[in-house]
This record gives structure tokens, C-alpha cells and sequence, in this order.
């Protein structure tokens, strides 16, 4: 089966929130579900930023309702006062799409003191999702995509040290916020199972897909070994619309079920299809584990 945007049904009446929507794989799903004739939610870390997304994506596609949303993902707090605003201002919400991350920097906290790639890939979202599913529940067909990342297969949750305190591995603790992500959603669709016209919790990750992140990694660690990495790389990326592929079928394909994920051709590049999931997300004991862990984090 050979699927893209033009097999993407109208998304007319609907609304979906996407997280880091300005740039990368976000900004190219909220291009096509705008053009599809979806309400879009953009959820950017910087107004300007978000401004200027909104602007070109105007000037491509020349119609459509956007709303721009400031969401620093490092900041729990804020991350609840938008999801407060959200809930305030919609009546329905047919799709959530987590989809911001940040890849690789050296150690840093967030607001709340946690490692800054747990922290945002994971918690953030985690709650996030959580203040918005009574709204989401109330829609039907809904469904809630996180975007995680091939980086899933080689991972372990570092339970004697999730924040890093005492040894810190940059792409280790990469590779655990992209297992939490896999976990989460996991463990989410089974929470949401017997309920009639339940939301969907799915994944999606892009494979070899060229954005900001690369750069962002490489200028964060001042390291020009991972630049020229990057560019002797650079023929075997695909592009970011490609890479946006995976999360958009997740987001609007008709015959999905609840826990399945979506990505390129053998996890590398090339048009979606559904896909493994790593094995280490299936144990049912780790995923409780993580979610406990988690909401204690979060103060749920």
C-alpha cells in the first residue's frame, strides 16, 4: 500500500493541536491539516516564531483557521495554564498531536528541576494529554499521536538514575525519552479501553527525517564532530515532510486501532505503513512503573 496527503480525508470541523508546530515535522502536519480544512492549534515555544509560521503558512495555503498558542514544555506550569485556556475556549478537540522535542543538548533542568529531554519529550506531553482528555473524550473519533523516534529499539529506562544526577549520557538520555513516549502511549490506550467511541492513543516516528534538531543538538554541545557528522549524513536524510508522514496517518488514516504505530519503510525513510513497536515498551510491569514515577513528577 502507497499512502500520502492525497489520501488524507477532508479534516473539515475538525481541530487539532499540535505541539512545536512552528517549525520541522510540526509545522508540515499543521500545513496539511490545514489545507485539509482543520482548525489548527499551533503550540510554539516563541510567539514570534509562531508568528512567522502562521504567516507563510497563509501565504501557501491562502485560507484557513489557525490559533497560536505560547507552550514552553520545560515549564509544567505553563504548560497547565494553556491547557486551562484550551479547555476554556473549545468544545471539542479531535486531535492531539505531541509532537515537540528537543534532541541531545547537554545537561540541563527544566523549571521544576527535571532533566530538560525527560522533561519535555516525555512529561510534558504526559501532561499535557492528561489535563486535555475530558475534552478529548467528549469528541468523538478523537485521537492523541505521540511522536517518538526509532532511537525506541536501542533504549532502557535508567530507573537507578532517570534524571541523569549521577552519570549523564546525552543520547542515552535521548534514547529514554523516546522509550517514555512509546510507553506512555501505550499504557494510555490501555486506560482508555472500554469506553464507546473511545479516543485513540497511537505513535508515529519519522525515521531519518532532516530539522532543526540536528543543528540545535550539534550548536548546543559546540561540537563540530557531530556537525560534520551531519553533513556526511546528509544524502541519507529525508526531508521534513516526509518525516511528517507518519504522525499525519496516525492523525487521519480511517482503519487504525488504539496502540499501533506508524513510520517509514524499514524505520529509515520512505512512505508510512504501520509498524513494530519496540519490545521493551510491552512489558506491562516497566509501563505501570513509568506512569507511577511519572505522575508523582508531575504532582497528578
Amino acid at each position: 500500500m502507497s499512502w500520502n496527503t492525497k489520501d488524507i480525508p477532508s479534516q473539515k470541523g475538525r481541530i487539532a493541536l499540535i505541539t512545536g508546530a512552528n517549525s520541522g515535522l510540526g509545522f508540515e502536519t499543521a500545513k496539511v491539516l490545514l489545507h485539509k480544512g482543520a482548525t489548527v492549534i499551533m503550540c510554539c515555544r516563541s510567539m514570534a516564531k509562531g508568528e512567522e509560521a502562521r504567516k507563510k503558512l497563509f501565504s501557501t495555503i491562502g485560507q484557513g483557521s489557525i490559533e497560536l498558542q505560547e507552550l514552553d514544555l520545560a515549564d509544567l506550569n505553563k504548560v497547565n495554564q494553556v491547557a486551562n485556556d484550551i479547555l476554556r475556549k473549545y468544545e471539542r478537540l479531535d486531535l492531539l498531536i505531541n509532537n515537540a522535542g528537543i534532541m541531545a543538548p547537554p545537561r540541563i533542568l527544566s523549571s521544576q528541576g527535571y532533566e530538560i529531554q525527560f522533561a519535555v519529550n516525555h512529561l510534558a506531553h504526559m501532561a499535557l494529554t492528561q489535563k486535555l482528555l475530558p475534552l478529548i473524550k467528549e469528541t468523538k473519533s478523537s485521537r492523541i499521536v505521540t511522536v517518538t523516534s526509532a532511537v525506541q529499539f536501542f533504549a532502557k529506562i535508567n530507573w537507578d538514575d532517570l534524571q541523569g544526577e549521577r552519570k549523564y549520557d546525552r543520547w542515552a538520555s535521548y534514547s529514554q525519552s523516546k522509550l517514555a513516549n512509546v510507553m506512555f502511549a501505550l499504557q494510555l490506550d490501555i486506560k482508555l479501553k472500554g469506553r464507546e467511541n473511545r479516543p485513540l492513543s497511537l505513535l508515529a516516528h519519522p525515521g531519518l527525517a532532516k530539522t532543526n534538531l540536528q543543528l540545535r543538538s550539534a550548536n548546543l554541545n559546540g561540537s563540530w564532530q557531530e556537525s560534520f557528522a551531519y553533513k556526511l549524513m546528509d544524502p541519507f536524510f529525508q526531508s521534513a515532510r516526509m518525516g511528517a508522514l507518519p504522525q499525519l496517518m496516525a492523525a487521519t488514516f480511517p482503519f487504525v486501532e488504539g496502540g499501533e504505530q506508524f513510520a517509514p519503510y524499514f524505520n529509515f525513510r520512505g512512505i508510512p505503513k504501520k509498524s513494530r513497536i519496540t519490545p521493551t515498551a510491552f512489558n506491562s510491569e516497566q509501563r505501570e512503573r513509568l506512569w507511577h514515577v511519572s505522575e508523582k513528577l508531575l504532582m497528578i
